[in-house]
């Protein structure tokens, strides 16, 4: 971004979006001004600097657009209505409209709006939208670029869990025609960039920009490149026909992908979309990744997203909470967390966690622990032979048991990474918070299956979690309240 763009104040709707609020969070760390347009503020109001200003209103009846674009010089379109109720195509309409009229007379430099590649006999409706969308915005007097792009890859991104999601829940596959169609998938970090570029590119005039990655494959290569990067082999069967009605019921029932939005997609799928010109490479300073290296950071941010974040806020951020059995789910990741308030600071009630495995022990059940070491063993595993290094202290790197230490912050977490012999990837974390009168310790079990397999690990072990890292708890705080030198 230019010096001069530093400065800039921007304008975006979508921010509570997937790409909307990656691209907030981007600018934000800019350092630009930014004013949002939101249905619902109190909803965007958590996840924004205090800098950033949110503006109540609505696109479809045009409230709150000329205050919230007053005196920006770049306004981000990032909306659109596939899976809204009602006429989504008449909202998109008078969406864009209204936003292109708004932004002509607040003297708005330049509109910048992501939509959709997509060409041929097989165009669905959802995917002319996107396009009669842009067409709107490059009429309406503001100068617009329109980035159009295929399949986003990344954390989160729907495409992805929906590719996930049919990889490691069915080891065999039905091969229907639209998945042999071509497509030039892009990661979310290349998006982004393209973003955050396209204020600052010369535009002469409003324009269609095509954007994709390096490589150009179908639906079934993806499938088949994110099986091999996570180690799952995978059958397919072709068919002669499945229709988009009923490929949508299919995705339905083995993803993350409601019916209506599951049969916009599909009937997408069946149009390519590639880019057809360079005009993106003249244009932007940027190499995009190919498939196999978007799909590897895809995995390896989502890693750095669960750092980042407490897990235990999983139980309230994912549709589906309360599951009859086996916790919570968190995109493909399950869930086991619990949290306990003890009358102790922090260090106190860290000191009992810091102590933990090795001679101490697991604080409940040891035998348990003992017995999963053992059974580990004739799999190649570590077992509890390891014990630790130091009976007191932790440091990253150091091993307990099965598990090693892979984040520890004294007094405030401990994250541990399993090393035992898994159908997938497990972490077990420790959070202490201060609140007024003590401490509230979060435990976080977390695991990342690894196909059906995985899946099925999982809901076999969860009624044992719930007794192990229950009592595990309940004991910590206990030897948490206990006086030093008692």
């Amino acid at each position: 971004m230019s010096e001069e763009g530093k400065n800039r104040r921007v304008m975006m709707t979508g921010a509570t979006g997937y790409v909307g609020g990656r691209l907030l969070h981007r600018l934000e760390q800019a350092g630009l001004g930014i004013t949002c347009l939101a249905r619902h503020p109190q909803v965007l109001a958590p996840r924004v600097h205090g800098a950033t200003r949110i503006v109540q209103g609505d696109l479809v009846t045009g409230m709150g657009l000329d205050e919230a674009m007053a005196g920006a010089d770049t306004a981000f379109y990032m909306v659109h209505s596939m899976g809204a109720q009602g006429d989504y195509l008449a909202a998109d309409r008078a969406a864009a409209r209204n936003f292109g009229d708004a932004a002509r007379r607040q003297g708005v430099r330049r509109i910048v709006y992501l939509g959709a590649l997509g060409s041929g006999t097989y165009m669905s409706p959802h995917l002319e939208s996107r396009q009669e969308v842009g067409r709107i915005l490059r009429e309406c007097g503001v100068p617009t670029i329109e980035l159009r792009a295929s399949v986003i890859i990344g954390s989160g991104s729907l495409s992805f869990e929906m590719v996930r999601a049919l990889v490691d829940r069915l080891p065999v596959m039905v091969w229907p025609k639209w998945v042999d169609t071509p497509t030039q998938p892009i990661g979310i970090e290349d998006i982004i960039e393209y973003l955050v570029q396209a204020p600052d590119v010369d535009l002469p005039e409003s324009m269609v920009v095509e954007i994709g990655g390096t490589d150009l494959v179908s639906y079934g290569d993806l499938l088949r490149g994110y099986a091999r990067v996570i180690g799952l082999r995978r059958f397919f069967i072709r068919v002669p026909v499945l229709t988009p009605r009923l490929s949508s019921l299919w995705l339905m029932l083995v993803t993350p992908v409601y019916a209506k939005v599951g049969r916009q997609l599909v009937e997408g799928l069946r149009a390519p979309t590639v880019v057809s010109d360079d005009r993106a490479r003249r244009m932007f300073a940027i190499t995009p990744m190919g498939m196999i290296e978007q799909i590897e950071r895809a995995l390896l941010n989502e890693d750095h997203e669960f750092a980042e974040t407490r897990w235990s806020d999983a139980m309230s951020s994912v549709g589906q909470d309360d599951l009859a059995w086996g916790g919570a789910r968190k995109g493909s990741r399950m869930v086991d967390a619990r949290s306990a308030f003890v009358p102790v600071p922090p260090d106190r009630a860290f000191a009992p966690i810091q102590r933990i495995g090795g001679e101490q022990g697991w604080y409940h059940a040891n035998w348990m622990w003992d017995l999963r070491g053992f059974l580990d063993l004739p799999f190649g595993g570590a077992g509890t032979r390891r014990g630790r290094r130091d009976p007191e202290h932790l440091v990253v790197g150091d091993t307990l048991d099965f598990w090693r230490v892979e984040a520890i912050e004294p007094g405030r977490l401990l994250r541990l990474h399993a090393e035992m012999a898994l159908p997938g990837r497990a972490w077990l974390q420790f959070e202490v918070q201060e609140v007024p009168n003590g401490s509230i310790i979060h435990q976080t079990a977390l695991y990342d299956p690894r196909g059906l397999l995985g899946r099925a690990y999982w809901y076999m072990v969860w009624p044992f979690h719930k007794f192990v890292f229950g009592g595990m708890l309940r004991n910590i705080g206990r030897a948490a309240r206990k006086k030093p030198g008692r």
